[in-house]
């Protein structure tokens, strides 16, 4: 409570009081005690967060959260038993409200891009520093989106990529494109020629051609293609709007 001079008017003190914050409640999902133990500790040190649970395994997490139902959840992106991003998904399918930040030591662009999937409001590495991290929390409580600029360079690089093995397989023929689908489903080139009544040497040269056009030196990578460019046509197709409004975070990566 505090007390202002006079009032003008009737010449008593006037008194307000000012409501206390709500600190915003934070829980921690980590396999390593000593990440979770210097987490706590940092948040010990704000005024406006507070730590309101801890656990070190998916299986736990889960239970948990969902009695505690805190704003944020931040999370490692791999668990000892189960993965933080699958944590994150299954977590906001029951509360969409529960933002979940992944802190990991992982900048692979496949996992920030499954974790965006999965409704997590942030993505940030683990050498990120303490003031950082804190705001990080504040900003994905209020509803912003949060990106790692490493990682978001990585993910806008991967996506560039993609956009053109896509430009490039959308250019081949009917056969070809078939061909690089049934490379894709781990067909041998005797398997492929023949399911499509080809000679072997026939579709040997098109592998090869194809692998050639695509940047890939070999097979596996062109299985990993495909599975990636089906994953991102899903989501376009499904849902035209998400895309437009993701727009803003890839030109501005931090913050949204």
């Amino acid at each position: 409570m505090s007390v202002k001079p006079l009032d003008p008017e009737s010449g008593t003190p006037r008194i307000f009081v000012v409501a206390n914050q709500t600190p915003l409640r934070v829980y921690l999902v980590d396999d390593h005690e000593i990440v979770r133990r210097g987490i706590i500790s940092l948040l010990a040190e704000t005024d406006d967060l507070v730590v309101v649970g801890q656990s070190g395994t998916h299986a736990a997490a889960l239970t948990e959260i969902l009695d505690l139902r805190p704003d944020v959840v931040v999370l490692d992106a791999q668990l000892s038993d189960g993965s933080g991003v699958d944590l994150c998904r299954e977590m906001r399918a029951v509360d969409p409200s529960i933002k979940g930040l992944v802190l990991t030591a992982h900048d692979d662009p496949d996992a920030i891009s499954s974790a965006i999937l999965a409704g997590a409001s942030g993505y940030v590495l683990k050498r990120i520093e303490g003031n950082s991290l804190v705001s990080g929390i504040r900003l994905v409580a209020g509803g912003h989106s949060l990106i790692d600029p490493t990682v978001a360079a990585r993910v806008l690089e991967q996506m560039e990529l993609q956009k053109r093995s896509l430009d490039v397989i959308c250019e081949l023929t009917p056969q070809q494109r078939r061909i690089f689908f049934l490379i894709a489903e781990g067909l041998t080139n005797r398997q492929i020629a023949e399911k499509m009544f080809l000679a072997e040497k026939t579709v040997k040269n098109h592998v090869t051609g194809l692998l050639a056009r695509l940047g890939l030196e070999h097979r596996t990578q062109a299985a990993l293609l495909a599975v990636r460019l089906k994953e991102t046509q899903a989501p376009a197709q499904a849902a035209p709007a998400a895309r437009t409004a993701s727009q803003p975070a890839a030109r501005r990566p931090m913050a949204v």
